[in-house]
């Protein structure tokens, strides 16, 4: 049995606005769907003290572990969207309507002989027109009643049908005009389907015309003194602007679409997903990212697009994410608030079928609206949960130095990595984290060369001690190294085992530096490893302090590998000019510094080439020489000597 103050949110961060919410149990069952017209009036009542609130509701907080919210931008779309999710999830503590019942639809049956309009609750039958569902049964009703008068589409049920088939004598709204008789004969059988027909294209939402009439005839009575008549008229158009009344929660039956919301900052982004499909939103998903690059909207929207439905374009099956929908299933539409930013390559990996567009106005433009208010919504609340509600990190900070056994909280950790292929071009990667969050301005590379590279533990060796030798402050020390190394770490991780730490331990005692904490991090397990321990440190799995070590090693890895990148493509160029006689690695490393590749040497002119430094006339006509008989020639068919292409 939990406490609910163990997981109570902090009120401040949840909004005044209408939404649904719901409380899942420790293993994340949906056990409680609920709507508010204040999300926050709402959930303050359910964690008040226990003893004060209802059994069956002390019962479901006690057994919930957690509570999450959907912000709306109604009651109307709240109410809708609490009853999607409780036919969806059916959690425990919802009350059941032990008769099935739901919320009401106004079915046409075009499927019989002569179509009939009536009120249901059960589910829909192939062939028949179905419109909602309605949050009001009386308007429908009141609706109805209007709307026959235009259109007297049959209403009576089968056996009353009959009766009067037989009698030759029209019921009651016969002989008033609100049906027009098809049991008598008083209206053909495709008459009367065009009035079904017209009824339908009413209610899919061509109502100017009708509405108009209503006001006209509304106005007419009143301008007669027909006061009685106006005032009904006047009520008829109120009870059909209710029924038409527009739900972005609820679209047209034949819509399946995915709609994504993003919110940014500078440093985090947010998605959401709502699934549409039928008209009604059967998921719901999102995931918050920091943004290590300079992605815009666009890239981010194209990321996005790309984790949702790579598997489903490669063929794989789409497995049920437990939101409703299929997990990489691609809907018939996907509406976006911007386009990617690859939109031809996004288009072809959706299959040209799928509508991919930014919606610009009506219903789907306000439901999109509604995702990405949402979106931001998530994006605030994680903000706060890692900076504004600065426990998260401060009490990473403080379970690591305590698992490390440091004096104090780490406030500056550098964190190291080698990488290479196969021995060559090694790099080592420097990060800096302060106060939990990276600091990019102090982030370093190191190219290491000679005996330092012969492997991991020596080339660890050479990045540390060339990283303490700026902390040793010797004399030679100028006034650009004190900005560059701001100041010394409290801890200093690396990425490995036993070997790198005493590599790194080796290079500090080398240089006498007692005043900073080492530690290594193994991959293979997420191992805490300390200098002449014999066992690891584990962290526990769900710890900030192990979220924080991992991500200073992945962000390490990162730098290492784009550092890496860029040094091996230089090297390849490098090494096609090392048979150039008379082009030294000083001219190789300007010649690249100004056109990059060797295929940009190769198409430089003579003159172009004498425009970098230390390249004459005789070295730029050798050079063009040389890198021209290199070049690639045309493909030769070898049995007629033709040039292909």
């Amino acid at each position: 049995m939990a406490d609910p103050a163990t997981y109570r949110p902090a009120t401040g961060t949840i909004p005044t606005a209408p939404g649904v919410y719901r409380f899942r149990d420790a293993d994340g069952r949906v056990i409680y769907v609920g709507k508010a017209k204040n999300l926050r009036s709402r959930l303050s009542n359910y964690f008040q003290d226990v003893a004060n609130l209802h059994p069956r509701t002390r019962r479901m907080v006690t057994t919930a572990s957690g509570v999450e919210w959907t912000v709306v931008t109604s009651e109307v779309e709240a109410l809708t969207l609490e009853y999607t999710w409780i036919k969806e999830f059916d959690p425990r503590f919802n009350v059941k309507f032990r008769d099935d019942k739901s919320y009401p639809y106004l079915a046409v049956t075009m499927g019989e002989r002569f179509p009939r309009i009536h009120v249901t609750r059960r589910a829909k039958l192939k062939g028949d027109r179905y419109f909602g569902p309605y949050t009001h049964v009386w308007a429908i009703r009141e609706t109805l009643d209007l709307l026959l008068r235009v259109f007297p589409v049959r209403t009576c049920s089968a056996g009353v049908f009959r009766r009067a088939e037989r009698s030759g004598r029209p019921c009651l709204l016969g002989f008033i005009d609100k049906c027009s008789a098809p049991c008598t004969g008083a209206i053909s059988e495709a008459d009367h389907r065009v009035l079904a027909e017209q009824f339908c294209d009413f209610m899919a939402g061509n109502t100017a015309t009708y509405t108009r009439q209503i006001e006209r005839r509304m106005r007419e009575a009143a301008a007669a003194m027909d006061y009685e008549t106006a005032a009904r008229m006047r009520d008829d158009l109120a009870a059909l602007n209710k029924v038409m009344e527009r739900n972005s929660v609820v679209l047209s039956d034949s819509t399946d679409a995915d709609l994504i919301g993003l919110a940014q900052d500078d440093l985090e982004a947010a998605v959401q997903v709502f699934h549409v499909r039928g008209g009604r939103i059967r998921g719901q998903r999102g995931w918050t990212a920091e943004i290590l690059d300079e992605s815009t909207a666009a890239d981010l929207v194209q990321r996005a697009l790309t984790t949702l439905y790579a598997d489903a374009s490669a063929g794989a099956d789409g497995a049920e994410d437990g939101s409703g929908a299929a997990a990489g299933a691609i809907p018939h539409e996907v509406l976006v608030p911007v386009m990617p930013r690859d939109v031809e390559d996004v288009r072809a990996m959706l299959g040209r079928s799928v509508d991919l567009r930014v919606p610009q106005r009506g219903e789907k433009k306000e439901l999109l609206d509604t995702v990405i208010a949402n979106a931001e919504e998530s994006l605030r609340l994680h903000r706060l949960r890692r900076a504004g509600d600065l426990t998260a990190r401060s009490k990473a900070l403080e379970d690591l130095g305590e698992a490390l056994e440091l004096d104090e909280p780490p406030l500056r950790i550098e964190c190291f990595d080698i990488s290479h292929s196969q021995g060559t071009n090694v790099v080592g990667s420097q990060v800096v984290f302060e106060d939990g969050l990276p600091r990019k301005s102090e982030y370093r590379r190191y190219s290491v060369t000679g005996e330092a590279a012969r492997d991991d533990t020596a080339s660890m060796y050479d990045v540390i001690s060339r990283r303490l030798a700026r902390h040793l402050d010797p004399p030679e020390r100028t006034e650009e190294d004190a900005k560059r190394f701001a100041y010394p770490p409290a801890l200093i991780l690396v990425d490995g085992g036993p070997p790198q730490v005493a590599a790194a331990q080796r290079a500090m005692d080398d240089l006498g530096v007692t005043d900073i904490a080492l530690a290594g991090i193994a991959k293979r397990l997420e191992e805490i490893w300390l200098p002449g321990e014999e066992h690891p440190v584990i962290l526990p799995r769900t710890s900030e302090a192990l979220f924080l070590v991992q991500r200073l090693r992945d962000e390490a890895h990162r730098f290492a590998i784009t550092y890496h990148r860029s040094k091996r493509g230089r090297a390849m160029h490098e090494s096609a000019l090392d048979e150039i006689p008379g082009l030294g690695p000083a001219r190789r490393r300007a010649l690249l510094d100004r056109f990059t590749t060797v295929r940009a040497i190769r198409e430089a002119s003579v003159e172009e080439l004498q425009g970098v430094s230390g390249i004459g006339p005789s070295l730029a006509e050798q050079i063009s020489a040389a890198l021209q008989s290199d070049a690639p020639g045309p493909a030769v068919d070898p049995s007629t000597g033709e040039i292909l292409g």
